[in-house]
């Protein structure tokens, strides 16, 4: 979405952060934050008790909500407050409801382990009477109760939470509680009973525009799809999309990853103004909630170049670029690969980085509308979220074995949050900087001046495909490694008459040791049509100079890990990985290498 001067506001993780950290990282303990009044295994115990709720239900879900800590009485960005999180927003209130059913004041509940036991238990039984006149007589009819209590926008999010807490009664785990006690708990054989979860409520009201209702593409998905007689660009003006009949009228191969440089209120607030002139099909907000804008037939004006506007379903994701570590989080990751991997499934697209796109990794389609923008940012992980996609049942591509040369960057701080509870830290990074030779000592490489970090000038982005021509250990001895490999400089910026135009150089892009790994891509060397001639790179696959944003010396090599035919036409296309963008190259200018 176009960055807008939003303020940077911090946002605390909670609700459901604590899910995909659970699925994909294991079950490490919480580092201990502040002292409980009293054992938490006996506060389990005596909540237990008190109000009907098995220990191990309670146990899961501080585990999953709070991983046993109070954070020292610090709410979640949800308003939540402790390891049951009782919340206190503007719609929903767990926190004064269980000082109201427990006696027990607002301040204990938010600070003492212990207290916040005994009311997340006293809640848990309210909802699991206002949904039956009995207590649940065994663990497994608890699913419905808790998926209620994670007064959720939407069914699905709440049955994707207690999905969570019984995958945890079903694995088991171990962690810390804030007064160092290990609170250690059995995998438990329990199948689930989710007969209940059509009767679980949901918590808020919906958006203005927007319905619950199936009539939807996406299943689960809120309905706020624009009417065609206000916003479509065939049959009014001013508009906001053009309607269509994809995939019959143009191949659907691409899904556009977006952040909204704000929150899902501000990204509705903009699709529903038909003066703002843009669109997505999807917004994901930070709790799960998936709502769908538009069609996905139809083309959505999303991405800052029409052709991919034309061949992709865009999603648009709360958040802020520049500072995305204290937005992005577990919860909204797997809301958003269920999503993608229903669509990857339904239009038959690769699981790569070549078809699942950034708006940062699109082109802009000529040098006068240059640069296009660069969210999600340096914090979106890629790695981590293909890893989720492929969770769901989606496979990696395969083909031969990749050729020395071809990698894509694979590090740690890509591969999941390093914050508590599904949460990040400004240590995660999936953008790492390219320099002029083979050391961090020599000069980063020519780009533009007086950017935020999430420039992309000057870097390139975890999971693309490049094809390097030498490698070898940093000379500044930083232990990073260093690659050489062809990058389309934006050295024309710092001329007299700054330019957007781009020439491929050498350069060393440095990756932490161990993280260039085998990728699966095709390996171009370039060649021009005419002797002697300039090897143009387009910012689209369509023949027309109007489109070219740069050239390539002849003999370069590159990774380009798809091809199409141009629209109408026999022509076929090569989409090469530029710099830190896709960049495109006709058939009859390259040579096919090998394809691995």
């Amino acid at each position: 979405m176009r960055r807008r001067d939003t303020a940077r506001r911090r946002r605390w993780a909670g609700g459901l952060l604590a899910v995909v950290t659970l699925l994909t990282c294991g079950l490490a303990g919480a580092p201990a934050q502040a002292t409980s009044s009293s054992g938490v295994t006996a506060a389990f115990a005596r909540a237990a008790q008190k109000y009907g709720v098995p220990e191990q239900v309670l146990e899961s879900v501080c585990y999953l909500e709070g991983r046993l800590s109070a954070h020292g009485g610090q709410p979640s960005m949800d308003g939540g407050y402790g390891c049951m999180h009782l919340v206190k927003g503007r719609s929903t209130d767990t926190l004064d409801q269980a000082a109201k059913l427990t006696g027990l004041t607002v301040t204990a509940l938010q600070h003492d382990t212990a207290a916040n036991i005994m009311g997340g238990a006293a809640v848990l039984r309210a909802e699991a009477l206002a949904l039956a006149p009995k207590l649940p007589a065994s663990v497994s009819g608890w699913y419905a109760p808790i998926a209620a209590y994670s007064h959720a926008s939407t069914r699905s999010v709440a049955g994707m939470y207690a999905d969570a807490a019984f995958k945890l009664l079903a694995t088991g785990f171990s962690g810390v509680a804030d007064d160092g006690e290990t609170v250690t708990l059995a995998p438990q054989a329990v199948a689930p009973d989710t007969s209940g979860l059509a009767s679980v409520p949901v918590a808020a009201a919906l958006p203005a525009g927007c319905t619950q209702d199936s009539n939807v593409d996406y299943p689960g998905a809120v309905d706020c799809v624009v009417p065609a007689a206000t916003y479509d660009c065939n049959v009014t003006s001013p508009c906001t999309y053009q309607s269509s009949s994809r995939p019959s009228s143009f191949a659907m191969y691409a899904v556009t990853i977006h952040d909204i440089e704000g929150t899902a209120q501000d990204a509705l607030s903009t699709f529903q103004d038909p003066n703002s002139g843009v669109s997505v099909h999807y917004i994901v907000d930070s709790d799960g909630t998936v709502y769908q804008a538009l069609r996905e037939k139809d083309i959505a004006y999303h991405a800052g170049n029409f052709y991919y506007n034309e061949h992709a379903v865009g999603i648009e994701h709360a958040g802020i670029d520049a500072t995305g570590y204290q937005w992005y989080n577990a919860t909204e990751y797997l809301a958003s690969a269920k999503l993608v991997a229903y669509l990857l499934n339904k239009y038959n697209i690769p699981l790569d980085h070549a078809h699942i796109t950034a708006h940062g990794t699109t082109p802009a389609p000529t040098t006068g509308t240059s640069p296009n923008h660069v969210d999600p940012g340096k914090y979106w992980l890629w790695d981590y979220y293909f890893g989720l996609i492929h969770a769901q049942g989606v496979p990696y591509p395969t083909g031969n074995t990749p050729a020395a040369g071809l990698f894509r960057v694979n590090p740690s701080s890509d591969q999941a949050p390093l914050g508590a509870n599904g949460t990040e830290t400004t240590a995660n990074n999936s953008f790492f900087t390219l320099y002029t030779g083979p050391s961090t000592a020599d000069p980063v490489i020519p780009g533009a001046s007086g950017t935020d970090p999430t420039d992309e000038t000057t870097n390139i982005e975890t999971q693309m495909p490049y094809y390097y021509l030498a490698e070898q250990a940093d000379e500044a001895g930083t232990g990073m490694e260093m690659y050489q490999i062809w990058y389309g400089e934006n050295d024309r910026l710092g001329g007299s008459s700054p330019s957007q135009y781009a020439d491929a150089k050498l350069a060393w892009v440095a990756v932490p040791a161990g993280s260039a790994v085998p990728v699966h891509s095709y390996v171009l060397s370039l060649k021009p049509t005419t002797k002697n001639g300039t090897i143009k790179i387009y910012g689209r696959p369509t023949t027309s100079s109007t489109y070219v944003i740069g050239t390539a010396p002849t003999g370069s090599e590159w990774a380009a890990p798809k091809s199409v035919f141009e629209d109408g036409t026999s022509n076929l296309w090569f989409a090469i990985d530029y710099n830190h963008r896709e960049a495109w190259v006709p058939n009859t200018e390259v040579t096919v290498v090998a394809w691995y």
